[in-house]
């Protein structure tokens, strides 16, 4: 049984994730394909910058709850057969950003996993969630830089996770999530340093 649940959460994890609302909504509202768009990634900030504010909001939210939905259920499981709700959470979280960020249903190109990765944690603990939420918000009104704050506010959750007593195998699912996602954002951080990555707006496209 406890096999079993494992690969279950990985494969369900990894579909669910993959099922990517940027893509399909540009897809179905404008005949584009976001990943051809902008900067080409298939996550909210693309699509807010391509599209404007209409549908971008649709885009957020959708991809929390894909993640959520899923990570949740397993944690849930996870805790009924082996008493490891947060174990089941993260790994299952871990799974979700193989599947967000190499889509089988997408030709394996897909998004970054910021979305992904904070929903997972609102499942794991969600005053931490909240907390990473609050400095991605902060950092983004300050810097103006949306790679840059939300790497900052996930990185943040691990010494917050090691603060709450969290098993050692969920910190270590979620150190790994955190820099896959990092890793993710590498050509933001080369723009960054270029001085060309460009800002985060509430405002409309031009």
């Amino acid at each position: 049984m406890t096999a079993l649940l494992y690969i279950l959460a990985a494969i369900s994890g990894y579909l669910v994730a993959g099922l990517n609302p940027a893509i399909a909504m540009s897809k179905a509202i404008y005949h584009k394909d976001i990943r051809e768009c902008g900067s080409g990634n298939p996550g909210f900030t693309n699509f807010k910058r391509t599209f404007g504010n209409k549908w971008a909001w649709w885009v957020l939210v959708l991809d929390l709850c894909k993640a959520a939905v899923v990570v949740g259920l397993f944690g849930w499981l996870f805790a009924k057969h082996l008493g490891a709700y947060q174990l089941g959470a993260a790994y299952t979280g871990a799974f979700c950003m193989l599947g967000h960020a190499y889509p089988v249903q997408y030709k394996f190109k897909g998004g970054k996993g910021f979305l992904v990765c904070l929903s997972t944690m609102y499942v794991i603990d969600w005053r931490i969630g909240l907390i990473a939420t609050a400095i991605t918000v902060v950092l983004l009104l300050t810097t103006k830089y949306m790679s840059l704050s939300t790497v900052i506010a996930m990185w943040l959750c691990v010494p917050m996770l090691i603060i709450t007593k969290a098993h050692i195998a969920v910190i270590c699912l979620v150190t790994a999530s955190v820099a896959f996602m990092t890793w993710r954002h590498r050509e933001n951080f080369k723009r960054l340093a270029k001085g060309t990555e460009s800002k985060f707006t509430l405002s409309r496209k031009k």
